[in-house]
């Protein structure tokens, strides 16, 4: 109730005064913010949540939360590494590890130069 009073005088009044006013802190109003955009409902998370499943698909599933970030923030979307990861689990979405190449093959081995008489 106090914040969604903040949230409508905030363009009249500093929200530093409107805190001070209702005693509630600053970096609380500012957390209540944060989680009212972030919110399951919010239209620009469900569009970040489209736009990492999107990307992953296009690179079948190789991309990581580093990758993620690189490519949303090209999309016009300003997200962080940690943001991108979060939208990664909200999504299910798991990156595929390709396997390390290894070499089975020895050709310093002794019975190459074995000749059968």
């Amino acid at each position: 109730m106090k914040y969604s009073f903040i949230t409508q005088k905030k363009k009249t009044c500093s929200v530093g005064l409107l805190c001070r006013l209702l005693g509630v802190s600053r970096s609380a109003y500012y957390a209540y913010e944060q989680r009212r955009r972030n919110g399951p409902d919010d239209l620009h998370h469900r569009q970040l949540l489209d736009a990492v499943q999107n990307i992953v698909k296009s690179c079948d599933y190789t991309y990581g939360s580093r990758r993620i970030k690189r490519a949303l923030n090209t999309l016009g979307y300003r997200v962080s590494r940690w943001k991108a990861r979060r939208l990664m689990q909200e999504a299910g979405i798991q990156v595929k590890h390709r396997k390390k190449y290894k070499v089975t093959t020895d050709s310093n081995c002794p019975a190459r130069y074995i000749f059968i008489q």
